[in-house]
């Protein structure tokens, strides 16, 4: 293996170590419950099953009705805007790069331009109807989607075209079946004759957010298999002394401080947001007559505030630390969202300018200099005793935070610390009107920063090593690969990814001839990238450091890759949960505090909620 990643050694003295792991919500809202319906493909599936089932009245039986709801469902969670690039290395050109990982996409952001969308989409797909049955199709000006639907009217498999980006499906004439993007270009203009929502669509208007999106699909130039991925789910971990709050509106609690992780729109708030889209009006989706209509601002960003207050008196702190001597100590952080700033200006694209405020602020009352890495350790950057940290860490969705005093000099200090993120609004749990039932559930998972390669010249072989924190024993890996995979694609090749927890004395397969699979018809031109990635138990007893190789048979490079661990922490704490909300202008609070109880959902909480009731913000804190 010719490329590692080394992570810090651990040499913490023996903890009762105690906190919240996964802990995760969802609501009886009937469009955004919240993450525990949704934080797994699983539970996905079965929330766009029900979604669909009590919006159309039909089943999700056929491939095609399981298409429509996870299109419908996605319309009404994800918009369109311009996502900016995350998890990348400083000062690289990977730092424009959108996001390809489909948790990522949806829990950190919930919005992304054509291409961004649909290529995170496709890890979706490749769960729920199976491997390379869906791809992104380059057309004018715009890339859409495609799915391959067999049974019925598709017999042995057909492409259809569900496209996202566009709010847009077609029917043929006599309704029983969903056209390709081939067959809509050869009768474009009959697709485009109004009524859009015409009989033979089945309540799904074409051009749901404006009439002249079909002039998209004049040509068909490029296919891209395989353009996304699904890394670890959105696990979240608060250590002892760590709370999470996660606000529904952009302005956190002054309502007045915007940090975010996009383009900046300017439009009466600053930062991403959309105008035509479905979400915030889910209701309206089906049987619209007029589609979404043009508002601004109907769709933002949210924000998921994490605040650390470490305790030196009780050794608590040490849940979060990475490594520690008598002259410093070393604490991680990791998100599934991504972290912002508030920009130094108002351009377009100023979050990349440095400047940036409000993403990471340390506050002490002894000066002490701190060191921050974003690469598991590899490098340090040097920041003083600066309060505001943002500029090292914007884009990123983990970091270590080296203080250079040991815990009896920083138990005087006051030390704590807030990380702001960027969220999806339509994640986070909503209460309703007259009433709400909340479930609570927690499986008792932590999962660790990942372990992240990037190569400026792509390598032929790749590999790294990984370690839990704390030497915790770990329970399930994950780990994802950038490849070369040629124009075009060849199918006769084979990725895999392989683990050793004997430092490469034996290794075991995660997944194996994982190949892409083409069907026609197809363009002349190929996207000639693609993503392998795995999810996989670990045996018990499996050593906290773990090495990952990934390999092919036709020696393609390697862009990047990557790996991350799932442990399950020693104590668990109960979890605290608040929800802060208004009815007519009022504000209220509802606190209910949960045991441990890792693996089992709990109903019991209902909170009487009123009228017009508009969800403010959700906490969670070790109890």
């Amino acid at each position: 293996m010719n490329a590692r990643l080394t992570l810090l050694a651990l040499v913490l003295a023996p903890a009762a170590l105690a906190s919240s792991p996964d802990p995760q919500v969802k609501t009886d809202h009937p469009y955004y419950p919240g993450e525990l319906s949704c934080s797994t493909f699983d539970r996905l599936f079965q929330t766009e099953s029900d979604l669909y089932r009590r919006t159309t009245g039909r089943s999700t039986d056929s491939d095609e009705d399981k298409a429509l709801a996870a299109w419908y469902w996605r319309n009404v969670h994800y918009f369109h805007a311009d996502a900016a690039g995350c998890n990348a290395p400083p000062k690289s050109k990977a730092a424009a790069d959108p996001p390809r990982d489909y948790w990522t996409g949806l829990f950190a952001y919930g919005f992304g331009l054509c291409g961004t969308t649909h290529a995170q989409w496709t890890a979706e797909f490749d769960r729920l109807l199976g491997h390379c049955r869906s791809r992104v199709v380059g057309t004018t000006g715009h890339n859409s989607f495609e799915v391959f639907l067999t049974g019925g009217a598709y017999g042995q498999g057909r492409w259809a075209l569900l496209d996202h980006d566009l709010s847009t499906v077609v029917y043929s004439a006599d309704g029983s079946r969903l056209l390709s993007l081939a067959e809509v270009m050869a009768d474009l203009h009959s697709v485009r004759t109004p009524p859009l929502n015409r009989p033979a669509q089945h309540g799904w208007r074409i051009a749901g957010l404006a009439d002249e999106d079909p002039a998209a699909y004049t040509s068909f130039h490029t296919v891209e298999y395989l353009a996304g991925y699904a890394g670890p789910p959105p696990v979240v971990h608060l250590r002892a002394g760590e709370t999470l709050r996660r606000y529904t509106n952009p302005g956190l609690e002054d309502g007045r401080t915007f940090v975010f992780w996009g383009y900046n729109f300017n439009d009466q708030v600053p930062g991403p947001q959309r105008s035509r889209t479905w979400v915030n009006q889910p209701e309206k989706m089906y049987n619209s007559k007029d589609g979404t209509g043009s508002r601004a601002g109907q769709a933002r960003y949210g924000n998921a505030v994490y605040t650390y207050t470490p305790n030196f008196s009780d050794g608590s702190y040490k849940e979060a630390v990475v490594a520690e001597s008598e002259s410093q100590v070393t604490f991680g952080f990791a998100s599934p969202y991504v972290i912002g700033a508030t920009p130094a200006n108002a351009k377009p694209w100023g979050i990349y300018d440095q400047g940036g405020r409000n993403g990471l602020v340390v506050t002490m009352q002894t000066p002490i200099e701190i060191e921050v890495s974003i690469d598991g350790g590899q490098t340090w950057h040097k920041a003083g005793t600066s309060p505001d940290l943002t500029d090292l860490v914007k884009g990123q969705s983990q970091y270590l935070l080296r203080f250079r005093a040991g815990a009896e000099q920083l138990k005087n200090a006051a030390l704590a610390w807030r990380t702001v993120c960027q969220c999806n609004p339509a994640i986070i749990p909503h209460l309703k009107d007259d009433g709400t039932r909340v479930t609570f559930h927690s499986s008792g998972q932590a999962i660790g920063a990942p372990a992240c390669v990037w190569k400026d010249k792509p390598a032929r072989e790749a590999g790294l090593s990984i370690s839990t924190p704390n030497g915790q024993t770990p329970t399930r890996l994950y780990a994802e690969s950038w490849n070369a995979s040629g124009n075009p694609p060849d199918p006769k090749e084979a990725y895999s990814i392989e683990y050793s927890p004997d430092d490469g004395k034996t290794w075991q397969p995660a997944v194996s001839d994982w190949r892409i699979v083409r069907r026609t018809p197809e363009p002349n031109d190929f996207w000639s990238q693609s993503f392998t990635w795995a999810e996989t138990p670990l045996p018990p007893g499996t050593p906290p450091t773990v090495q990952v190789r990934f390999t092919n048979t036709g020696r393609k490079p390697y862009r990047q890759f990557q790996a991350s661990l799932a442990y399950a922490p020693a104590q668990v704490h109960p979890t605290r949960v608040t929800f802060a909300w208004t009815e007519g202008g009022d504000v209220q609070t509802a606190t209910h505090t949960y045991p441990p109880a890792a693996g089992r959902e709990d109903s019991s909480w209902s909170i009487p909620t009123g009228k017009a009731v508009q969800t403010a913000w959700v906490e969670y804190a070790p109890g």
